[in-house]
């Protein structure tokens, strides 16, 4: 299963199986994980599972929460990511990590090329679509309510996340029941069944209408509304 390593500066203090939905972090004794530090808040953030993803959510906190050295309200979780609180942090270590190499200032190690974590992810997913027969990517297109410059959103990688925070590969605009949109309201995982949307924040995003307060499997045509931004699940051939 998953974990994760406390550490107070540079000093593993503790290893810590992530054996249940949700584990909650704080200065507080009924805390899942107590940091005895007064510059941590009684209930200072939560680690949860949804649809298969994990996720670091700030429980208003008051010195805030960090991943990878950028404060977040919500945020998804990759190996080796640090989740920063106060003088201690908290690394996110998978059950399975993508296999470490020896890179030198060129990106190669021994004359073979290193791919990125992206370029890993893409080729996994092809290699997915590939045994099921599909070479076709998905495809996420603004209809209404484009943030930014990019209209349309090629699924390479495994997971893509949705929401207003600058870590959300698609950004989105408030409306509905939230004045402002969430940090992470939805993502989408390419699994062997197909592309997974999972809703972050549980009846906030639609797909045709109706609210998603799990995960739905994404059919190509499909309208997916989050706030006041809606999109168009499409599919299309790869070069």
């Amino acid at each position: 299963m998953p974990k994760l390593l406390l550490k107070f500066n540079a000093a593993v203090i503790k290893e810590i199986a992530i054996s249940k939905e949700s584990l909650t972090i704080g200065r507080k004794t009924d805390n899942d994980i107590v940091i005895d530090n007064p510059a941590i808040s009684g209930h200072h953030c939560r680690v949860s599972v949804q649809g298969g993803v994990y996720f670091v959510e700030d429980l208003e906190s008051t010195n805030g929460t960090y991943v990878n050295e950028k404060r977040i309200k919500k945020a998804g979780l990759h190996h080796n990511d640090v989740v920063g609180l106060a003088k201690h942090s908290l690394v996110f270590l998978e059950d399975n990590p993508p296999p470490p190499s020896a890179v030198d200032g060129k990106g190669e190690a021994d004359g073979t090329l290193v791919l990125t974590p992206e370029k890993q992810e893409a080729l996994v997913a092809a290699a997915t679509a590939s045994a099921k027969g599909d070479n076709r990517v998905g495809v996420i297109r603004i209809l209404k309510g484009l943030v930014g410059q990019q209209q349309e959103h090629e699924l390479k990688g495994m997971s893509t996340y949705i929401g207003k925070s600058d870590r959300a590969q698609i950004q989105i605009e408030g409306g509905g029941l939230f004045r402002s949109a969430p940090e992470v309201a939805a993502s989408i995982h390419r699994k062997p069944e197909g592309y997974v949307l999972v809703a972050v924040v549980q009846g906030y995003p639609l797909v045709n209408g109706s609210k998603v307060d799990s995960n739905v499997v994404l059919k190509e045509g499909d309208l997916i509304d989050c706030g006041g931004t809606t999109m168009q699940f499409m599919l299309k051939e790869q070069p």
